[in-house]
This record gives C-alpha cells, structure tokens and sequence, in this order.
C-alpha cells in the first residue's frame, strides 16, 4: 500500500554515511530509558536498510514549538501545542510559553522569544488530546512498531491521562517518528487515515494493545474493519500521496532534530527520552507546570 518515497531514498544514503554515529547515539540514549544498546543496533540497521534513519543532525540543539497548527485533512486547532526544546538526549532547559507561536532564546534586547531550528510541520488536530487551556503541553515523538512506545501506551499514558489530561494540566500531541523500516511508516499511513475519519486515537490504542502484532496491510484494515471505519474511505486514504507526506513530514522533522529514538517526549520544551517511570513523567510535568 505504501510506496518509496524521496524522503525515504535521501535517508538511505544518509544512513550509509551516519550509520555508526546513529548506532552508537542510539545505544547511549537508550540505556536505562528506552532501547537496549542491542536493540538499538538492530534498529538502525533495519531502518538504514529501509531508507527510515534515525541520524542524528547538525540542528540538534534547536528548539522546536509549533506554529498555529493547520490540519492536512482540513480541521484545524486553534490552540496549538507548544512543543519546545533540545534534541539532546539530555533534557533540556528552556521551556516555552503554552500561547501561540515559535520559542527560543531570548534575544540581548528584547524578551520576544527567537524561533531557531527547522520548521515544525502543521498538526493535525484529531491528534491531540485534552484541554486546550491546559498549561502543559507534550509532544509524543512515536512508531507503532516501538516496543518501549507500546509500554508507555499501556503502562503509563493510562496514568498520565487520569491524573494531567482528565484535569486539564496536559495537552498531549501525536507526531510520527517511523524509523523501524516499511511497517512502522505503513502503521503511520493507516493511523493518518483513520484520522481522516476522526478516529486517531481509537486506531492507536488497537494497534498498541495486547502483544505486537504484525503491521501488515491486512491485519491494518481488520483493525479498521473491526472499529467500524468505513473501509472504502479508508483504504483510499492510505493511498493518497498527501496522507503519506505528513507522515514524511513528522520524520523529517524528527530527524532534523536529531531525536536519537523512540519514544521521545517534549514536554514544555524539554526533552525526556523514553517510555520512563510515571514518577519521571510526573517530574517533569510538575515542573513545567510551576514554571508557567
């Protein structure tokens, strides 16, 4: 269902030339919070191979928020997420503000926050969750082939959802960082069209729950069929090109960053690498809190 694409042939050749970099970034930012070191290597290969490298970027230390957030499939957010921060695995320390618009570094005259790093790509809005008002805002970096992604899902998003996004502390936002080969970015494309009829969140939790299943165009489409999307639509959706250039378009810009893995968190502007215990979440998330 999906096809190559030129993203997909540039990262081939730029796997090639940052392959061992990537490895060896991968298997340091993974210990103790996300992948092993072994995992990490077999990861870079596979994703090497298929042209979807997680190479790290000479803008690795831009911060990165959103701009007003325009919707591919045409519904936009009028509250955009404010996903600032550092796309060194070690936390960084700037934080934006929750309102509209680019954050960075205060400039020597004025307090107006300078936007520096590449260009957010616009958010679709279904793939938001909680109160727009919320003071907190995270950015979930993610690949539904991810293991440590599946257990966040399961083990820790179910407790951040109760006590931040029910209460209005959390906003959270979606973006897709499909970088373990031609499943990960099919699983994208199907989650991107199941979008297109308002259900995101639905597809995500399905393919995230039990153990993992095989992400193929077939077990996709049961998965749709059994949440009751209109196929037709949605097996159309998975075939258009615009579907499958978000999806570029979110990796893209992870890999500008120079984000080392999966998953990756931005909350407030600094960055917490992998799916970590709820008390580190918790941390974070207070201390975004008390500092807006």
């Amino acid at each position: 269902m999906t096809k190559e694409s030129p993203v997909a042939r540039r990262r081939v050749l730029l796997g090639s030339l940052a392959g061992a970099a990537v490895v060896a970034v991968l298997a340091v930012a993974a210990l103790n919070q996300g992948e092993t070191p072994e995992q990490a290597a077999a990861t870079a290969a596979e994703t090497a191979a298929a042209g979807t490298t997680a190479a790290a970027s000479p803008r690795a230390s831009a911060n990165v928020t959103d701009p007003t957030p325009a919707a591919p499939t045409g519904s936009t957010d009028p509250t955009p997420a404010n996903a600032t921060g550092s796309a060194d695995p070690t936390p960084a320390t700037s934080t934006g503000s929750p309102t509209t618009g680019p954050a960075g570094s205060p400039t020597p005259t004025s307090s107006v926050k300078v936007w520096e790093g590449p260009p957010p790509p616009p958010i679709d809005a279904n793939l938001s969750k909680g109160s727009a008002r919320a003071p907190v805002t995270i950015v979930e970096f993610g690949d539904f082939k991810c293991p440590n992604c599946r257990r966040f899902a399961q083990r820790i998003e179910p407790v951040l959802k109760s006590r931040y996004l029910d209460t209005g502390i959390v906003r959270m936002f979606w973006r897709d960082y499909p970088i373990r080969g031609r499943d990960s970015v099919r699983a994208a494309v199907a989650a991107r069209a199941a979008s297109r009829q308002g259900r995101f969140w639905e597809f995500h939790d399905a393919l995230y729950a039990g153990e993992q299943a095989r992400l193929t165009d077939a077990n996709l489409r049961s998965v749709a069929a059994r949440m009751g999307l209109d196929l037709g639509r949605f097996d159309a959706d998975r075939r258009d090109e615009s579907v499958r250039r978000v999806v570029d378009g979110d990796l893209e810009f992870a890999l500008e960053l120079g984000l080392s893995g999966t998953p990756a968190f931005l909350i407030n502007g600094e960055l917490l690498f992998g799916a970590q215990p709820v008390a580190a979440f918790e941390k974070a998330i207070e201390k975004a809190r008390h500092a807006v």
